[in-house]
Order: structure tokens, then sequence, then C-alpha cells
């Protein structure tokens, strides 16, 4: 029995323009700059953005698979770098606040997102990630 498999696929390439660089995923195009030009978001913002969207996304999906009524979620990520060395995430700070649920409910959820996000997987592999889980 073959496995199906998801792949997700990108392309960037240059824009002309020192520090910027055009995307393509799907139908999507979007502007990514580097740190020094930074009118638009950087790679590791997107990057950060994808971590704590796929948080919400895949929490949002789990309560209703659940039949859990979840009013409302908010998922705050920062990471922090040397200044020196700005390849590496010295840690990286998640809070996770929901809305209508009770504690032990909110943190079963966050518990699947951790054990289900890829991008959270990696994130956590290249780093410590602490983990805030408070009710609004």
């Amino acid at each position: 029995m073959s496995e199906e498999l998801v792949i997700n696929a990108a392309r960037s390439y240059t824009a002309g323009i020192r520090g910027r660089c055009l995307n393509t995923v799907r139908n999507h195009h979007f502007v990514i700059d580097d740190p020094d030009v930074g009118e638009e978001m950087t790679p590791a913002e997107h990057f950060l953005a994808s971590v704590s969207s796929c948080a919400v996304n895949l929490i949002d999906r789990k309560a209703r698979e659940s039949d859990i009524q979840l009013p409302g979620l908010s998922v705050e990520i920062e990471a922090v770098r040397l200044a020196s060395d700005t390849s590496r995430f010295q840690h990286i700070d998640m809070r996770f606040v929901f809305e209508g649920v009770a504690q032990e409910q909110a943190r079963s959820l966050v518990d699947e997102y951790t054990r289900g996000c890829p991008l959270y997987g990696a994130a956590a592999a290249a780093t410590t990630v602490n983990i805030d889980v408070s009710l609004a």
C-alpha cells in the first residue's frame, strides 16, 4: 500500500531591486525583503507568522473536530537572535490566549498543535520554544 504524499512548493526569484525577492506560492505572489531593506516582511518574519498561523488554524480545526466551542484564540510569537549571529534563534516564545474554553482544554489543544505542526517541529528541533497558555 503506498502512502499519499502532501507536497508544498514555493518559488523565489530576484526582483531587480537589491535585497528584495518575489515569491510565488500556487497563484499567490508576494515580496520578501532582506532585513537591510525592511520595507516588506523579512524571511524570519514570514517564518514566525507561518508558525503562529499554523497554531491558530490547527487548533481551530481540532476544536471543531472535538465539538469544543472556541470563540477566540490569539497566538503571539517572538524569536530572539544575537545581532552578531542572526543565523540562529536563541529561543522562541509563544503565547496562546484562549477565549471561552477551560485551561485543560486549552492545554490539550496546544499539545495537539505541538505534535501536529511541521513548522513548530522544525523550530523546536532548532532551539528552545517556550510556550505560555492563558485564558482571556
